[in-house]
């Protein structure tokens, strides 16, 4: 790496380019082109036609390290001071939304620390230290943290528990998708806004419903089942208690082996007919997520590749037309167990055997 974070040499690579220049002013001497100093030195010939300048009127003491352009002005204990005022958040400091801006944290420096910053100044000292400019994740007001802490745990559990018994540990999910496609950035000339054509009277709707399934020393697999809205006023637009018996059913088919289920608080998927169907079954196990915690749930993943590959800024013609994009990227993702292993990564719950 050749600069810090936020820019500027480390010491050792200032020592470095040091290095570097004294070799150049003695090929300077010696008459040799700065074509050839520069192949040889791997640099630009820009820089070493830089060089030869300054050699020419100062010589090889022009060329020594003069150090840091300057010191900064927080130290890294004022810093930490800083990050902590800033951990507590806008709303801790008079604003009332969840933005950090340049302008904001500059603020927040002149009233804590009584120092004047440009804001370039103060994008500097964060990118230096580490911090940048980021869209933030979203999350509900109503989420139970703690809850979820304990979530992850049980799930990491429940994980132990299947490979201890040689089950297979099966997240669900459903999603919904219409003929309107999700968007996504493309090329186009500056000033110049593309434009993508969907369908504005179509309001069908594909319900997809999907399980992934891990187990220790077998390949990670996907199962899912689609469900067509069928347009009709009074008709069911989502699945029932019944669809999921039926795909819990061909799962375990499947499979081959028993099945630890982990599933979102859906009021379906806690129908009586289900529990009742789960409790006659002895290679089915359900446990249910923490409340507004989508992202102990790898199948979130999935619905995250498909919505940013498959189906984005297609221009759907007919409802078959969007259930063949469905189909054929979901199909592309059973065949790449890797994405299906990335979705159970990103939530942070490993499946290990014992």
């Amino acid at each position: 790496m050749r600069y810090l974070q936020g820019g500027g040499l480390t010491a050792e690579r200032q020592q470095f380019r040091e290095e570097l220049r004294m070799k150049a002013a003695e090929r300077f001497a010696q008459g040799e082109a700065s074509s050839v100093i520069a192949k040889d030195l791997r640099v630009s010939v820009r820089s070493v036609q830089r060089w030869r300048q300054m050699w020419d009127e100062g010589g090889p003491r022009a060329l020594r390290s003069q150090g840091p352009a300057s010191l900064p002005r927080l130290s890294k204990k004022q810093f930490a001071q800083l990050e902590a005022e800033l951990a507590k958040g806008p709303a801790a400091h008079g604003w009332e939304d969840q933005r950090w801006t340049l302008a904001r944290v500059k603020t927040v420096i002149g009233r804590r620390f009584h120092l004047t910053y440009t804001v370039q100044g103060v994008r500097k000292l964060l990118v230096r230290n580490g911090w940048s400019c980021q869209v933030p994740a979203r999350r509900a007001m109503e989420r139970d943290d703690e809850a979820v802490r304990m979530g992850e745990r049980g799930v990491a559990l429940r994980g132990r528990l299947a490979a201890a018994r040689g089950a297979w540990l099966v997240f669900e999910d459903e999603a919904g998708f219409s003929m309107t496609p999700p968007q996504a950035k493309t090329w186009s000339p500056r000033g110049r806004t593309p434009v993508v054509r969907v369908r504005g009277r179509s309001r069908r709707r594909i319900s997809i419903a999907a399980l992934t399934c891990y187990k220790p020393g077998h390949r990670s697999r996907l199962i899912y089942r689609p469900r067509r809205d069928d347009s009709q006023r009074d008709g069911r637009k989502s699945f029932s208690w019944r669809d999921y018996r039926e795909l819990l059913i061909a799962a375990h088919q499947q499979l081959g082996g028993p099945i630890v289920l982990v599933w979102d608080n859906l009021n379906v998927h806690k129908a009586a007919g289900l529990r009742d169907f789960a409790e006659a079954r002895d290679w089915l196990t359900i446990y249910y997520l923490p409340p507004y915690a989508p992202d102990l749930n790898p199948v979130e993943g999935i619905w995250s590749l498909l919505r940013r590959g498959w189906l984005s800024n297609v221009a759907f013609s007919t409802p078959e037309h969007l259930v063949q994009r469905i189909r054929r990227g979901l199909r592309h993702i059973q065949y790449r167990s890797d994405l299906i292993d990335g979705c159970l990564a990103e939530t942070g719950l490993p499946i290990r055997p014992t």
